[in-house]
């Protein structure tokens, strides 16, 4: 549970950033890191045009670089899309200064005011300054879907389990994450749907 939602000591690090919505509205807002590439971002693209579902991606600046025809599949189907560094670093490894710049580097190419730190770490000072610029997006469900440990039908038991109004969850448009992706994705949107949730983007 540690892993999979956040306790409050943790969230109480980035008091600022957004770890989960409404709690009073029976909807959810689903998140895709690490993006986009074309062995997964436009199956994901697929099955969301299939639900009639609009998500928020946090994507990676080298990949936007390296792809830019599934960035702009994301953009031209109506999603949100987020800055998750050009290099997909960890803050505290890094000095503020260059983690800032790294940051503005992949602002260059994606043009967002969203921002979500990769592993969900950033310095103290990292933060403070990025708070300025962006809404920082952390997560209230992470699927762990890149885990190694976990099929999809183990995946999918963990957003069953887990969600509840409001909650922010993640999955990973990564090769790390594709087989569990596409066993874990189309039945938890259906199973949602059934619940009676709304899936929503930040504004």
């Amino acid at each position: 549970m540690f892993i999979e939602q956040p306790p409050l000591l943790l969230r109480m690090l980035y008091p600022q950033a957004l770890w989960r919505m409404d709690k009073e509205e029976k909807s959810v807002y689903l998140t895709f890191d690490d993006g986009p590439i074309p062995e997964v971002t436009p199956w994901v693209l697929d099955v969301l045009d299939k639900y009639g579902i609009k998500a928020t991606f946090f994507l990676v600046g080298d990949n936007v670089r390296k792809h830019p025809e599934e960035f702009e599949m994301i953009v031209k189907r109506g999603h949100r899309v987020g800055n998750h560094t050009f290099n997909h670093i960890v803050g505290p490894s890094y000095k503020a200064s260059s983690y800032l710049a790294n940051v503005a580097k992949a602002d260059s190419f994606i043009q967002s005011n969203l921002f979500r730190p990769p592993h969900g770490w950033m310095g103290y000072r990292q933060y403070h300054t990025l708070r300025k610029r962006y809404r920082i997006i952390m997560w209230d469900l992470v699927t762990r879907d890149y885990s190694k440990q976990l099929n999809g039908k183990q995946v999918f038991e963990k957003v069953k389990h887990y969600v509840r109004n409001g909650s922010i969850i993640t999955f990973h448009d990564s090769l790390r994450s594709v087989e569990n992706l596409k066993y874990a994705l189309p039945r938890s949107i259906e199973w949602l749907l059934e619940q009676g949730y709304q899936f929503k983007v930040f504004e």
